[in-house]
């Protein structure tokens, strides 16, 4: 065994120990460029999305552009009580169901009384979940009785909650279909458009932006089935005055890669006039929307992931959440976001309790897994752009917007996410989301039909998930067609999901980088090697990853003496690591084997 050995201002831990909780004077500063000031929060929530169409369907046709009798449809009812089991064996506490709330569709169910749309106006058969047709109800896809749906989402919700799982859905505030009108609405709502002075492109209490005297065009080139005839397909839809569109074009006839298919809702910001504000009163759409999220709190609901949230006003934002939090005080709002610049505005003055991290830590271990980045991204993460607020930046590497890590688009290779998802999932306390198919290497292959094959998991056709119906295996949810190596995948992001939701250091404890530290060390490519801290006055962990797809590394991983003090370790006593994620005898020294696309969480414990 060798002793603790001081070189160069470092220590080599071979051995030492932690006799004291740490106190306040001993903990990192700002000053120390290693670490931050930060006191890290408990926000560890585990979320497991899943697009509900996807999830349990067991028809493995997928025709392009096929029927939902063709190729199948999930129901809220194959969200049975196995698979609830074995989605929180993964360390999950949150379910995201994806794509509840009813939205336009190219199929019928006017003999259900639901009036039916124009595929000039719908992106693919099934239809995008976030072209809101009735904000009040819920998909009669996803119904097994089309007329019993809420109800059987409603059972879909205490299934969840009985089995210790929290429920997070869709709100989608910035848009909806072109064809909306609710027909579930409680009664006295008053309806989205209805009493909108339709003269006037902008009026503060309207709910719509117009463009008055001028007809809606539908994009040319748009053919919704392809070489098929969509419903009522003919180049034509009625829309006068024409509205804007989601994505803020003031035009009667958006193009086709536009949001054609959405109207954009008015909160209040005359765009025509420099975006001048109009806040006070309150307006009419910030009411409805309030009324809206009050429902669906009222459904049991935990909370809410917020789409494109900054596309709508902050000021929204800070009204809208605490009076929903009047009458469920628990329930939680997660901002779908992607600019730096606005995260504290969004969380401080918005009010929202997590906001995506996607333009930081997923665009930076995205290059890593393709080989083209270094670890200089994951520093600049948490050493600016979520400096201070860390546990409330939400992180993944999969998600239904973003290319499946399989895809021969993103990375190829299941197995490149196994470094990076170690550090999505420990780097901070915040929370963290695992897509569904993605902890067994889907690829999203094939093209689907307005789906062309991007690397994507279609969210508007009907379709089968393939390496995830054979974990689903017709409903067992047993995963017994996976082959050997999908079992391995699975079980490692099982291990790492639950290590993330028991942790003591992982779920509150505070961060320091090491890289520092070991990049003089003969074998650490601090290129591809990424080392840091995570403690508490409980428990301390020290997280090394491998992100080089081919090159195995042999580091002596060094901890300087700043670190050592802040941990309270005391030099004069040996110690163990033993690693959590890979089940091993404990180790006394901290010579390592990093073999490509590995990862190791060593707990440090006294001998």
């Amino acid at each position: 065994m060798k002793k603790l050995l001081l070189a160069g201002g470092l220590l080599t831990l071979a051995a030492f120990s932690l006799p004291n909780p740490p106190v306040d004077d001993t903990r990192p500063t700002a000053t120390d460029p290693n670490t931050t000031a930060e006191v890290p929060q408990d926000h560890k929530l585990v979320i497991y999305q899943l697009m509900t169409r996807l999830f349990g369907n067991k028809v493995a046709l997928n025709k392009p552009y096929g029927t939902i009798g063709e190729n199948g449809c999930g129901k809220f009812n194959d969200i049975t009580d196995k698979a609830l089991d074995e989605i929180k064996k993964m360390g999950v506490s949150h379910v995201w169901y994806t794509g509840v709330i009813e939205h336009a569709t190219m199929t019928d169910y006017t003999a259900q009384g639901i009036p039916p749309d124009d595929a000039d106006v719908v992106k693919g058969r099934a239809g995008s979940p976030y072209a809101i047709k009735d904000y009040y109800d819920v998909a009669p896809d996803l119904a097994v009785v089309v007329k019993n749906r809420m109800v059987e989402y409603e059972a879909l919700i205490k299934r969840t909650h009985d089995k210790g799982l929290k429920v997070l859905m869709d709100f989608i505030p910035n848009h909806v279909a072109r064809s909306y009108k609710s027909d579930a609405k409680p009664p006295g709502v008053v309806d989205l458009g209805t009493l909108d002075d339709k003269t006037k492109a902008f009026a503060p209490n309207n709910n719509f932006y117009y463009l008055p005297g001028k007809s809606f065009v539908p994009p040319a080139g748009h053919h919704p089935l392809g070489a098929l005839k969509g419903p009522r397909e003919d180049g034509k839809f009625f829309e006068i005055p024409a509205k804007a569109t989601g994505n803020d074009v003031f035009s009667e006839a958006p193009k086709l890669d536009d949001w054609f298919e959405t109207v954009k809702l008015n909160y209040g910001v005359d765009y025509a006039n420099g975006r001048k504000p109009f806040f006070s009163p309150v307006p009419d759409t910030w009411k409805k929307m309030r009324d809206i999220l009050v429902f669906w709190a009222g459904k049991n609901v935990d909370g809410f992931r917020c789409d494109v949230a900054e596309m709508v006003p902050v000021e929204f934002w800070a009204y809208v959440i605490p009076e929903v939090k009047k009458v469920k005080p628990d329930i939680v709002f997660i901002a779908e976001a992607y600019n730096p610049k606005e995260y504290q505005t969004y969380l401080d003055k918005g009010k929202f309790d997590y906001l995506y991290d996607k333009v930081g830590l997923y665009d930076g271990l995205r290059k890593l897994m393709r080989q083209e980045g270094t670890t200089e991204d994951i520093t600049k993460v948490w050493k600016e752009e979520s400096n201070g607020f860390s546990s409330r930046m939400l992180r993944f590497l999969e998600n239904h917007d973003e290319q499946r890590i399989a895809s021969k688009e993103f990375a190829a290779d299941p197995r490149r996410a196994i470094p990076a998802m170690t550090v999505t999932a420990t780097l901070a306390s915040g929370p963290v989301m695992l897509y569904m198919g993605q902890e067994v290497g889907e690829a999203a292959n094939g093209v689907a039909g307005f789906n062309t094959g991007d690397g994507r998991t279609t969210i508007f056709d009907y379709w089968g998930v393939p390496e995830h119906q054979k974990w689903l295996n017709q409903g067992k949810c047993d995963g017994a067609k996976l082959n050997p190596e999908q079992k391995t995948l699975r079980d490692f992001y099982a291990r790492l999901l639950t290590l993330a939701s028991t942790s003591d250091a992982i779920r509150r404890g505070r961060f320091y980088e090491l890289q520092d530290a070991n990049n003089l060390g003969k074998e650490y490519n601090q290129r591809y090697l990424y080392a840091y801290l995570r403690y508490t006055d409980k428990q301390q962990v020290l997280v090394v990853v491998n992100f080089s797809s081919d090159k195995t590394y042999r580091p002596v991983i060094n901890i300087p003496a700043e670190a050592v003090t802040a941990m309270g370790l005391n030099p004069k006593k040996f110690y163990t690591y033993t690693d959590l994620l890979t089940p091993e005898e404990p180790r006394n020294a901290l010579n390592l084997t990093l073999a490509p696309l590995s990862a190791c969480i060593f707990e440090i414990k006294p001998r």
